[in-house]
């Protein structure tokens, strides 16, 4: 479409994809690629951002940090057009712009990969590529664009495997070849290493090192200080919706990063050796058959969990967590064979409610509509998760004012932060979210907890208070399952640790005798083709 005059702007594209350059600018002089001046953004009396500054260079791998509720999130779809700033201005290759839509984001030559992979799992890989881009068909043609520019930067793929069969890595890898056949220019990673194994994560990163060299700017968005450090050159950090400041991260220390977006000092998990009770739960020879047809059959799992301990399960996604989850929560699958004891009783037939008064009880990966009903408010949701003794006062009325007791009580306990005393749980950041469900679960004193990713894209002060909560728990007696992809997190609270591998199980041993490498190809091959390749 031809440009038009707009008065003293000129307006390029169509109404759906259009961008604005305000007449009269120039390209700046020097490698700026964007700039974000004094944007500002309002949700009611709340100010997600509030006059934040960004400027990312062309080849740079720029970093954007902060806790949960720092404004990232409202900063970064601010820039991909899925919100407009209420203050601010956008100046992109020295002109200034307004970002009306992801189309003209796209039109600009802004690409993201967003933390949960928008892929459609019965569709073949070319034709989840295909429908990425508009106008474009699962051809021949693109199969060879696609197989070229994966090949250039090693992103291995197989067109025509269905997604439903692909482990997280190459869903990523997905993901990726997508956003690169648009040709962007600045391409925003959200999370991308959440979840993958610490094989995957270096691949990643000696990919992205390519598409730096070549001159793609990123913007890399990451709880993982860690790796900041390793690949960024330039890390903005926000705190409470407020421009911190603009750091080489690479001169900092990981707990100088931390301080920074927390502005105190994250401490070390207090990690206690197990005490090696009573099992809790024991499971022998459980095979389960999913719910879903695309799901993982589990396949003979031993385990115990005795009281006192943590015992982490590891393993990439789709290898079998969540049916093992569901499984033990019993909301989902057929149990094929096998036992399951919960406390010496058998459960294998027991109900979720049913298990929840033998003192188990369980956290779920998804917090927004599994974990919690998204428009309840948190003490509602409170009250939902309470035995009936709990939260009412005889004849079944509810005692909302002892449910508001407890509320406030578990919102002191584990820092649980919002803009108000009792919103709804779609209100609040992810990680106070995920605090809220964890603390929630802790509060009832379970002899059995199971949870599934329990830190999962929440910030360093977030995780620290989770995990220590978790190690807590199991010091005063309680048996903790913890199901995560994190091996941070594994390392840091485990006692005795397993990977599960196609629905497999591997030996689980104590943490001591692991290492994250060992892990990594426990998750990736399989512990008896692990072994070979050790």
């Amino acid at each position: 479409m031809a440009p038009h005059a707009a008065g003293d702007r000129l307006v390029i594209g169509t109404q759906s994809a259009s961008f604005v350059i305000v007449a009269g600018d120039s390209p700046n002089p020097d490698d700026t690629l964007v700039v974000l001046t004094g944007i500002s953004k309002r949700f009611g009396l709340f100010a997600a951002n509030d006059d934040v500054n960004l400027c990312i260079r062309r080849g740079e791998a720029h970093a954007l940090l902060g806790e949960n509720g720092a404004g990232k999130s409202t900063l970064v779809k601010i820039l991909f057009g899925l919100l407009q700033p209420d203050q601010g201005t956008i100046r992109w290759q020295g002109r200034e712009v307004r970002i009306a839509s992801p189309e003209s984001a796209r039109s600009l030559g802004i690409a993201m990969v967003f933390q949960h992979f928008s892929l459609f799992d019965s569709l073949s890989v070319l034709e989840n590529i295909a429908l990425g881009l508009p106008g474009t068909a699962a051809t021949e043609a693109l199969a060879a664009r696609a197989t070229a520019l994966a090949a250039r930067y090693g992103l291995s793929i197989t067109l025509q495997a269905p997604v439903w069969s692909l482990s997280a890595g190459e869903r990523q890898r997905i993901e990726i070849v997508r956003c690169l056949l648009q040709e962007p220019k600045l391409l925003v990673l959200d999370e991308p290493t959440s979840v993958l194994t610490p094989q995957e994560a270096e691949g990643l990163f000696q990919t992205l090192d390519l598409l730096i060299a070549d001159g793609l700017s990123v913007l890399f968005i990451s709880h993982k200080l860690d790796e900041v450090r390793r690949f960024c050159t330039a890390a903005t950090i926000l705190r409470g919706g407020k421009l911190v400041g603009t750091v080489d991260p690479r001169a900092q220390s990981s707990a100088s990063l931390a301080r920074m977006m927390v502005g105190a000092d994250v401490a070390e998990v207090e990690h206690r050796p197990a005490r090696g009770g009573t099992p809790m739960l024991k499971l022998q020879g459980l095979s389960v058959a999913p719910a879903d047809v695309h799901g993982t059959v589990l396949h003979a799992l031993d385990l115990e969990v005795g009281a006192g301990e943590i015992v982490a399960i590891a393993g990439v996604a789709g290898a079998g967590q969540s049916e093992l989850f569901a499984a033990l929560s019993g909301e989902a699958g057929r149990i094929a064979a096998g036992l399951m004891h919960l406390n010496g009783v058998d459960m294998a037939r027991l109900g979720l409610l049913q298990r929840r008064a033998l003192e188990a009880a369980f956290v779920p990966e998804d917090r927004l509509g599994h974990a919690t009903l998204p428009n309840a408010r948190l003490s509602d949701n409170l009250l939902l998760s309470l035995p009936r003794a709990q939260s009412t006062s005889g004849g079944g009325i509810v005692a909302y004012g002892r449910l508001r007791a407890k509320l406030a009580s578990l919102i002191q306990r584990f820092d649980i932060r919002s803009s108000a005393a009792d919103p709804e749980a779609r209100r609040l950041s992810g990680g106070n979210l995920q605090k809220y469900v964890i603390g929630r679960e802790i509060a009832r004193a379970p002899k059995l907890l199971v949870v599934n990713q329990p830190t999962w894209g929440v910030d360093a002060l977030a995780a620290q208070r989770i995990r220590q909560a978790l190690v807590d728990l199991a010091a005063s007696g309680a048996a903790i399952l913890v199901i995560s992809q994190d091996l941070d997190e594994v390392f840091a609270i485990a006692d005795r640790i397993g990977v599960l591998h196609g629905g497999r199980l591997s030996t689980v041993l104590p943490a001591h005798v692991r290492s994250r490498e060992d892990i990594g190809l426990l998750m990736t091959l399989g512990e008896r083709a692990a072994q070979h390749a050790a």
